[in-house]
């Protein structure tokens, strides 16, 4: 059996209320059956049936259908880096849709802070199984396979862009009471107009300054545009996993 990821771009943003709480949620095909996807395999649409029933009754059902942000190297899911849960997974045609509610974990924090600064994420689904080539030159996937998560939310290719443009135009990450803030300095009236990401030690404040400056550098470093390109997911996946 092998760890398969596939990830989903798009996503829509619910905001609902609830006891005088407001509550944010992501919602969009999960999963895809009977598709070729751009990672050359195909999910027959009958063994995600089952393998959704299955996830559906022994973790949504009991409200233990974590996700995590970011693209974890295991099947495993590891609860300091749980951003939401997974309330509700669903089929619609080869399609299933799902809804997942973001917590306040410091992931789930840095996720509602991405969404609410116009970052753009996704979804990726994460399982174990086996593969089976074809004639036509995809792979099938197989009827031994076990969904880990639905959903972790992963950043979309623009995320990236922002990210190192926000490091390097202006954007100062600080601290204040403990919690760690963005503000904008291109003039020095500019307010500061980002909201809270994560409420952490303050032991940990020299640790991220030091990545900061650290992902500066290596941007510095990169002047050959196409290098920059390259290295831009990366850069944004470490930081967050610093965070």
């Amino acid at each position: 059996m092998k760890l398969i990821t596939e990830e989903i771009e798009q996503c829509k943003i619910l905001v609902e209320e609830k006891e005088g709480k407001k509550h944010m949620y992501i919602e969009g095909v999960f999963l895809q059956g009977n598709l070729k996807n751009r990672n050359n395999r195909m999910y027959p649409v009958e063994i995600l049936e089952k393998e959704v029933n299955r996830y559906t009754e022994s973790f949504i059902s009991k409200g233990r259908a974590l996700g995590e942000l970011g693209h974890p190297e295991g099947p495993t899911v590891n609860l300091d880096r749980v951003s939401h849960k997974i309330t509700s997974l669903v089929r619609e045609g080869s399609n299933f849709v799902g809804k997942a509610k973001l917590l306040d974990t410091p992931m789930g924090v840095i996720a509602k802070s991405l969404l609410d600064e116009g970052v753009t994420l996704g979804v990726s689904s994460r399982g174990m199984g086996s593969l089976r080539d074809t004639q036509e030159g995809y792979k099938v996937v197989g009827e031994d396979f076990m969904l880990a998560t639905a959903a972790d939310i992963v950043a979309d290719p623009s995320a990236p862009d922002a990210f190192v443009n926000g490091i390097m135009e202006g954007v100062e990450w600080i601290w204040d009471a403990g919690i760690l803030k963005a503000r904008n300095t291109f003039t020095e009236s500019a307010p500061v107009e980002s909201v809270a990401v994560i409420e952490t030690p303050a032991v940990v404040e020299a640790k991220v300054e030091e990545k900061i400056e650290e992902t500066k550098e290596i941007i510095n470093n990169l002047v050959d545009q196409k290098r920059l390109d390259e290295k831009k997911l990366e850069l944004f996946q470490s930081f967050l996993s610093n965070l």
